[in-house]
Parts: C-alpha cells; sequence; structure tokens
C-alpha cells in the first residue's frame, strides 16, 4: 500500500507520519522524503506492509499534517490507461507489448487514432481502437467526439502516444496532470514541431527526449523523465529521427513506470520523482 504526502515543511513531520502509522500498527516497508528548501515543501512515498481503509487513513494523516496537505493513499496501484496516437508506431507498440505481458504496471484499455493506420497493430493485441479524424471538421468538434470517447473509458491517465495534435486548454483542463506527452526534443530545446529538423540545422551534438504532463503551455508542463544521446555532424535529419524514436520510446517507458508506481509528485510547474 503506498501513500504519497505534499505538505508545507516543518520540523517533525517525518516523525509524525511514522509515529501515527506505528499507532495503527502498519509497519515502513520504505520511505522516501525531500524537503524544498526554496518553497519550503516537504514531499513522501511511504510504502506500507498492509492495506487498510484509505479514506480513514487519509483522514488521520491530514489531522497531524499542515493543514495544507495533500495525502493520497492508493491501495491499488494498477493504474487504467487510455491512448491517442496518430500514426508512428513504436511508443505505442512497446505499450501494448508490455501489457500483453503484465509487465506495464497499468491496464490499457484501449487506443484511439487520429488516423487509422494504427488500428491493424491494435486488433493483434486485441485492443479497442477507435478512429476519429480531425480532417474536414473543427478542433471544436474534433476535441468534442474526443473527450465523448475518452470519458467512456474513465482512465486514469491518458498518455499521449506520438498523438501529433495541439490539445486546446478548454480540452486540457478536463484532465488536470492526467495528460502525458512524449515529446521527441531535450526540452525546453526545439519546441513544438519538427524538433529533429530544427536540431539538424543548429548542429546540435546531443538529441534527446522529454516525458511531461500537458498543461496549457506547449511543451512546458512539468517533466517527468528525460534523456539524451550523442549525435555528430555524419547524423542526417533521417538519422536523428531513427535514433530519436528509440529514445522516445525509453523515456516514455520510464516514465510511465514512475506516474504508475506513484513515484511523481507535482507541485506547481516541477516535479518531484522519488526513482
Amino acid at each position: 500500500m503506498v501513500i504519497v504526502i505534499q505538505c508545507t515543511d516543518k520540523v517533525g513531520l517525518v516523525a509524525t507520519i511514522a509515529g501515527l502509522l506505528q499507532e495503527q500498527e502498519l509497519n515502513i516497508v520504505s520511505m522516501r522524503e525531500h524537503v524544498d528548501s526554496i518553497q519550503n515543501r516537504f514531499y513522501a512515498r511511504v510504502e506500507i506492509n498492509k492495506t487498510i481503509d484509505a479514506a480513514i487513513l487519509e483522514t488521520q494523516l491530514k489531522f497531524v499534517l499542515p493543514p495544507d496537505a495533500e495525502v493520497i493513499v492508493n491501495p491499488n496501484p494498477l493504474k487504467k490507461i487510455l491512448l491517442l496516437v496518430t500514426k508512428e508506431y513504436h511508443c505505442l507498440s512497446d505499450i501494448l507489448i508490455r501489457n500483453h505481458f503484465n509487465t506495464l504496471g497499468a491496464e490499457v484499455l484501449g487506443v484511439v487514432g487520429n488516423h487509422a493506420t494504427l488500428g491493424d497493430i491494435c486488433r493483434r493485441f486485441d485492443m479497442p481502437f477507435h478512429f476519429i479524424s480531425h480532417e474536414g471538421i473543427s478542433k471544436e468538434a474534433f476535441e468534442a467526439e474526443l473527450s465523448s470517447e475518452v470519458n467512456k473509458y474513465v482512465p486514469d491517465y491518458i498518455i499521449l502516444a506520438k498523438f501529433m495534435r495541439i490539445l486546446s486548454p478548454s480540452f486540457v483542463e478536463k484532465y488536470p496532470l492526467q495528460i502525458i506527452n512524449i515529446h521527441h526534443s531535450f526540452l525546453p530545446a526545439f519546441i513544438g514541431a519538427n524538433p529533429y529538423k530544427q536540431a539538424y540545422e543548429r548542429g546540435v551534438k546531443l538529441i534527446g527526449a522529454t516525458a511531461h504532463f500537458v498543461t496549457n503551455q506547449l511543451d512546458e508542463g512539468p517533466i517527468i523523465a528525460q534523456q539524451i544521446i550523442s549525435v555528430n555532424h555524419s547524423f542526417t535529419t533521417t538519422h536523428m529521427v531513427k535514433a530519436g524514436k528509440e529514445i522516445e520510446t525509453a523515456v516514455l517507458a520510464k516514465a510511465l513506470q514512475l506516474v504508475f508506481d506513484d513515484k511523481v509528485l507535482v507541485f506547481q510547474n516541477k516535479t518531484v520523482v522519488f526513482e
């Protein structure tokens, strides 16, 4: 059973948490904590040895912690997710394989694509695929259909597995900190479209990928995970794209693992990640 806490920092919080759990005869299997001294913010992730009533434990913890404490007790770590895709298959296929062999740490409920291209691979995994075209209709109408499909599944998270459409603020605000994107760049460099072309033209020596929560600011949401690899003058844009796909897949997989394990805490536009 996992407990995630963030609140204003003060002396004795670790002892307070441990004392309450001891009173309930709950053994701490592991505890990670971090204090942001600039923001005066305390973060903790605690694993305990057995499952009890989550609502009661949340209430008890909030009673002894500072008034602004956010406490989540999650006895069921298996998250439910919905994937949004366009045409690129590398991130989708990796997630489907992990889901098939029960190594994802979450359950994929279905896939929604704005092109029909990836319907075949979904059918091979017996995964529901829903095609919603963005062509010939307004952005508002497209997102209304998209939102309707998402709401049928009620996912914990919506994963943009190379979903190459910019979502409007009105769509994003319906799912706060529930949408996770993989961006084909080491943010904040090369925001927006064609980052590998931008990187090639700039002559960079490192390229990377960034997994982040989606907010109303394009490609500027809280960062979950990033990785980079070296490139050189011999790399064409095509070479960079090929190398980039591999790192995108790896970064998204890493980020999802962290989120599904409740190891990512968000405050304002930053994350604390208990790796």
